[in-house]
């Protein structure tokens, strides 16, 4: 068939039609939405390798950044601090949302209702409400902010998250699986451990991910209940992005993504090791 024109030009461009128009303009649009969403992060790990001090303009690979970063005790201190709160508030955090999520699971109590909306509160409240009430609270109770004030903020505010999640995976567990172990043989306590904890445990990794991603990132709950000696990463940068920009912060959210990616991998490497469940 001829491509020409009724008036008898050739046409230089085809509009598909259809569904092939349909996905043309989701293809399109999915392709902005992503390139929206990562080229930012692309061209910050790129000019964590440039020369200039400024960033805005390309003179030349170094890694004089990252050495600069890792002679910075300032932001190593507050990264140790991050770390530190961010383990032992998810330790917490995942103890507590699996014990809580089995026994609103395992057992019924007149305010179980009650509980269970009560549960969503810290996800929902605004941070810096939470911030100030948590202030309040230490104050009351002539509670220094340290270590211990940031910990307290950040399991409470994590655990919420760790407990849903463990709700979502008991809802689709079958009821006989205990009933089986126990008639087996299996105690009770024998049962969740064998059985109901392993069950759980893609559950279990997912939430304390998530606890310390949120713990390690937070910032406006922190600035309220943190000490001189205590302050975590994000207040740190926060500080520095104030008063300039500085490339050793390109090199450390560089550091950051990478990070990220590994655990997202490790994450998705325990759904796979998983694959029935």
């Amino acid at each position: 068939m001829s491509d020409a024109h009724p008036l008898g030009r050739k046409t230089l461009f085809h509009l598909p039609g259809g569904n092939a128009l349909m996905r043309w303009f989701c293809g399109s649009w999915t392709s902005a939405v992503f390139a929206f969403l990562y080229l930012p992060i692309v061209l910050l790990v790129l000019f964590s390798f440039n020369q200039s001090k400024s960033g805005f303009h390309w003179e030349g690979f170094t890694l004089q950044w990252y050495e600069a970063l890792f002679r910075n005790q300032i932001l190593l201190r507050a990264f140790t601090n991050s770390l530190l709160i961010g383990t032992v508030s998810t330790l917490l955090a995942t103890a507590l949302g699996t014990l809580g999520a089995w026994m609103l699971y395992r057992y019924r109590f007149p305010i179980h209702r009650t509980m269970e909306a009560l549960i969503f509160v810290p996800m929902i409240m605004p941070e810096i409400l939470m911030g100030v009430s948590l202030l309040v609270l230490f104050v009351n109770l002539s509670l220094p902010l340290s270590y211990l004030t940031v910990i307290i903020a950040h399991v409470t505010f994590t655990f919420p998250f760790v407990l849903v999640g463990m709700q979502a995976r008991l809802q689709g567990m079958d009821p006989s699986l205990e009933e089986a172990a126990m008639d087996l043989g299996a105690t009770p306590r024998q049962a969740f451990f064998k059985v109901i904890l392993p069950y759980l445990t893609p559950a279990i990794a997912s939430g304390a991910l998530l606890a310390f991603s949120l713990s390690l990132d937070d910032y406006i709950v922190t600035v309220f209940v943190t000490g001189a000696e205590s302050q975590t990463l994000p207040l740190k940068v926060y500080g520095m992005v104030r008063v300039g920009l500085n490339p050793q912060l390109n090199a450390l959210s560089a550091l950051g993504i990478v990070l990220t990616m590994i655990l997202v991998y490790a994450s998705e490497k325990l759904k796979q090791s998983h694959p029935g469940e």
